[in-house]
Formats: structure tokens, C-alpha cells, sequence
């Protein structure tokens, strides 16, 4: 049973991250001005990675004891989240209010890597619990 609950949970870690980052955010600077988008997507940013850190937590929480690898995996997530929303988030926020496009730029690629690899870690992880 822990195992079917740490799967479900780690599935809307996976798929949170994924409407998050290819539909919620992408969908905002489509339908809003980017003066507008922007600072919305700034004040949801938070409470995406208290999403991401909290099911990555409870997840390996789930699998200790299942999968240690599985375990740690979502310890990574939760961890670079955290890392991700109170250094990196504020980082990106501070380049972008000064206009330094070029450290803007090289912040948030760096976000979006680190999220692309959240994703491709979450997936990793069902993938080892539905074999």
C-alpha cells in the first residue's frame, strides 16, 4: 500500500511540474501582457516549489523503507526545490528587476534545467515502482 501511494503521489509530483512549466506558465504570457504575466507568474513561483518540495518529501518519506534509490531521487527534488525557490528564484527576480538580461538569461535556463531534470527524476522514480 505504500508503494501505490508513493507511485500516486510522485505521478502528481510528475504531472504538477509538467502543467506547471509547459501549460500554467506558458498559457500566462499567451494570454496576459508580459508586464502582467510576468509578475504573476513571479508571485506563483513559490508556491510551485512549496508543491514540488512538499510531495518530493512525502514521497521519499513513502519509498525509504520500499527504495532507497527511489528515496533518494525525490530527496534530490525536494532538496534542489528548495535551493531552486530561496537562491535561484530571488536571483533571477533581482536580475530581471535591474535589467540584466544576460544574467537573467543564464539564471533561468538554469531553472528550467533544473526542472527538466525534477521531471525526468519524478519519472525515473514511477517508472521503477510500475515495473
Amino acid at each position: 500500500m505504500l508503494s501505490q501511494a508513493a507511485v500516486l503521489l510522485t505521478a502528481l509530483l510528475f504531472g504538477g511540474m509538467l502543467l506547471y512549466s509547459f501549460g500554467f506558465a506558458s498559457f500566462l504570457f499567451s494570454a496576459l501582457p508580459a508586464e502582467a504575466a510576468g509578475p504573476l507568474l513571479r508571485r506563483a513561483f513559490p508556491h510551485f516549489y512549496a508543491f514540488v518540495i512538499g510531495c518530493a518529501l512525502a514521497g521519499a518519506a513513502l519509498t525509504a523503507n520500499l527504495d532507497g534509490t527511489s528515496a533518494l531521487i525525490l530527496g534530490l527534488i525536494a532538496f534542489t526545490a528548495l535551493l531552486a525557490r530561496q537562491v535561484l528564484m530571488p536571483a533571477i527576480n533581482t536580475a530581471s528587476d535591474v535589467g540584466n538580461r544576460r544574467r537573467f538569461g543564464v539564471l533561468h535556463t538554469g531553472s528550467v534545467l533544473v526542472t527538466l531534470a525534477h521531471i525526468v527524476g519524478s519519472s525515473v522514480v514511477i517508472l521503477r515502482h510500475s515495473a
